[in-house]
């Protein structure tokens, strides 16, 4: 399994540092650019021509080079679910980026319509997975199970669509989503290399070299954004595996920045419709940092480093 998990690395890593700079051309000649809100701040607005849909490389590449490497892995329902949900929620993502990119405006999918479709692939993947669930909510550090039945779906759901809007609300500032998503895959990937289930661990050893291949790119200043495409798609992953490794709790801290991006977003909300007042500056809360004076890069770093003690926390407790 090392020997595979160093190749598939490799491999994917060199595929997407080489195939980038040529996608990125590509997307340019057919027009796929950013369209920014009209809520974005000023000064990301004029990001407006940068490529969108940088996902579809690291979405499709690990996928490829894990069944190239291990194609028995077909035969592991965990790491089908896992690749499924990465391919589940990137086809929804690129949908919204199709339409954002044709229409030239920002509006993409009706946000019902996204979290429809967001819930509808939670289900599916549940139902898939079904027979090998425990449908136990395990928790750390105890000797206690929560038997959840067929309640399980609401956790799967929830899991699902919150772990994939909470990456999408993070994915504001160059590098910030991607190199928080490749921190808190690293946990994953260490539990899943301890437990020896090895197509997981290949395909997600491959996810990371992807995502650090697109971080050439989109770190600052970014030559290409992932787009709803790889933003969805990353969170349904980190959701997936959650589920099939049983660590529906750790996730929660795993993902802590995406968790306390959300939760602003919703405090915000919850504040402007009831007090009529506002809790921060702006949200997602990453922009209100840069409006009290902080530079893009230092923002970015600062939730660089403070996902990496998150996913050392999350590790411990998926360690249970």
């Amino acid at each position: 399994m090392e020997l595979t998990l160093l190749g598939g690395f490799a491999i994917t890593l060199v595929v997407i540092l080489l195939a980038t700079p040529h996608f990125i051309k590509y997307l340019k000649k057919i027009s796929f650019q950013q369209t920014a809100s009209e809520y974005s701040l000023e000064e990301y607005k004029k990001k407006n021509d940068t490529p969108i849909m940088g996902g579809v490389l690291f979405i499709l590449v690990p996928i490829i080079v894990t069944l190239c490497l291990m194609p028995e892995s077909l035969q592991e329902k965990d790491s089908v679910i896992v690749m499924l949900s990465l391919l589940s929620y990137g086809a929804i993502g690129f949908l919204d980026d199709y339409l954002i990119a044709v229409k030239k405006d920002n509006k993409g999918l009706r946000p019902k319509v996204k979290m429809l479709l967001q819930l509808i692939v939670a289900v599916v993947m549940f139902y898939l997975y079904r027979e090998n669930l425990s449908l136990n909510l395990y928790l750390p550090f105890s000797q206690h199970n929560w038997y959840l039945g067929n309640g399980y779906l609401v956790l799967a759901m929830l899991m699902y669509a919150g772990s994939s809007n909470a990456v999408n609300l993070t994915d504001g500032m160059d590098g910030l989503a991607s190199g928080c998503t490749i921190l808190a895959l690293i946990p994953f990937l260490i539990i899943s290399f301890i437990n020896q289930r090895a197509g997981i661990a290949v395909f997600i050893g491959c996810l990371i070299a992807g995502l650090l291949g697109y971080l050439y790119y989109n770190k600052k200043p970014a030559r290409i954004f992932m787009g709803d495409t790889g933003s969805l798609a990353l969170g349904g992953t980190l959701a997936s595996l959650a589920m099939v490794m049983s660590k529906e709790i750790a996730l929660i801290f795993i993902g802590g920045i995406f968790v306390i991006e959300t939760l602003c977003v919703m405090i915000q909300i919850g504040s402007v419709k009831i007090r009529h007042k506002k809790v921060f500056p702006y949200t997602p809360i990453h922009y209100a940092f840069v409006i009290k004076g902080m530079g893009e890069k230092q923002v970015v770093h600062m939730f660089w480093l403070a996902e990496a003690i998150f996913a050392i926390v999350g590790f411990f407790v998926g360690l249970r």
